[in-house]
């Protein structure tokens, strides 16, 4: 399953949920693995999947769904945008990362998020998209992040 997927069969849908909550069946403290797997998977916990987290984890629908809304890396929508979560800590202040958010504020292809400390704080300012993080970003080599990252969506 792709992370970037909009439309899932619901089939397709029920059968990789079931797959990932039996891979955490036996863990202790299972309800953000299972979270970050079922993100990964579909780009977002679709609403479907919440009485079946409940249900595994013996909880209610509610403090599943409180989870998810407390954190701010999980979605119940499917977001079209790729998102690119920009180091605004205070190493990565220093190093300009102010100037470069206000540059980009007005980018509408790409989903910039605060995030903070990448632990890369010698070699600031930082993104990171996906799992892979980008270090000594100014504006031409974050302009050719973004453009980057918009192409390798739209492939």
């Amino acid at each position: 399953m792709s992370g970037t997927a909009t439309k899932v069969p619901p089939a397709e849908l029920d059968a990789e949920i079931a797959r990932i909550l039996a891979v955490h069946a036996d863990r202790e403290g299972a309800m953000l693995p299972i979270l970050h797997d079922i993100q990964a998977a579909f780009g977002h916990v679709p609403e479907t999947a919440i009485p079946a987290i409940a249900h595994a984890l013996n909880l209610s629908r509610a403090e599943v769904h409180g989870v998810i809304s407390f954190y701010h890396d999980f979605h119940v929508e499917h977001d079209p945008l790729p998102v690119i979560r920009l180091c605004r800590a205070e190493s990565c202040q220093a190093r300009g990362v102010e100037a470069l958010a206000a540059a980009f504020a007005g980018e509408t292809r790409v989903r910039i998020e605060p995030i903070y400390c990448l632990g890369l704080c010698t070699v600031g300012p930082n993104a990171m998209i996906g799992d892979a993080v980008h270090a000594r970003l100014d504006t031409s080599r974050f302009a050719a992040l973004v453009e980057r990252t918009v192409v390798e969506q739209a492939a």
